[in-house]
Formats: C-alpha cells, structure tokens, sequence
C-alpha cells in the first residue's frame, strides 16, 4: 500500500507528529484542501496514483470539511474509487456534525457519491 503525505503550504511536513510523519522517502504533496491541485499548480498526486496502478484512495485526515472532502472529490472526479472510514477524518473538534455531513454529503452528491464508500478503520483490510 503507497501512502501519501499532505500537508498546507507553508508548513514544512517535518512538522509532522512522529506517530504520523513520513518515513524513509514516502511522498509528500503541499496543498490547500484539494490535494490534487495547489492554487492552478500540478501537485502530481494523481501521476503517483497512476503510476503505481493505483485506483482506490482511502482519505483519511484532520480536516473532513477541508482536505477530506475536496480531495475525495477530487480523486472520484478523476476516477478513483474512493474509501472514506468515518472514524478517520476529523472536524474542528468543536461540532461533530461536520464529520457527518463530509459523509453524507460525499455519498449523496451527484455523479462523485457513486464512487465513495463508507466503512470504518476497523473494516480496513489488506
């Protein structure tokens, strides 16, 4: 399994909790939320995915209604089948209705939702 890395401009992913950063030479991608894309900029993770024959993305992250979201979308836009475990995407810590609205919106969103699958880390097998 090839994990990806992301982080926001201008933080350097060397701030990156131990428990959680990048080991080794894994890559690492800068972008607002959509992972894809900085501002008009290539980040190239959709040639990553590609190139390794990659065609599900399981997102995880500490934003559900900033990166989790948009890069989901992005990444059924562009094809990919995507796995969203709930229990792995976080909001502001303050409302937990953000969690679940990234997921339904997700799921029911005209021509992405059929590409989201919902489950949980737990289900996760590989």
């Amino acid at each position: 399994m090839m994990v990806v890395y992301a982080t926001v401009p201008p933080t350097p992913i060397t701030d990156t909790l131990p428990p959680v950063a990048p080991k080794g030479n894994e890559p690492v991608v800068a972008a607002w939320v959509d992972k894809f894309i900085l501002g008009n900029i290539d980040t190239g993770l959709e040639k990553m995915l590609k190139d390794k024959g990659i065609t599900t993305v399981i997102a995880v992250g500490t934003a559900a209604h900033g990166a989790v979201l948009y890069t989901s979308s992005a990444a059924a836009l562009r094809g990919f089948n995507v796995i969203l475990p709930v229990d792995g995407m976080s909001g502001d810590g303050q409302n937990t209705y953000i969690e679940q609205y990234v997921a339904y919106h997700l799921i029911s969103a005209p021509v992405i939702g059929s590409k989201i699958t919902l489950t949980s880390i737990d289900m996760l097998t590989f």
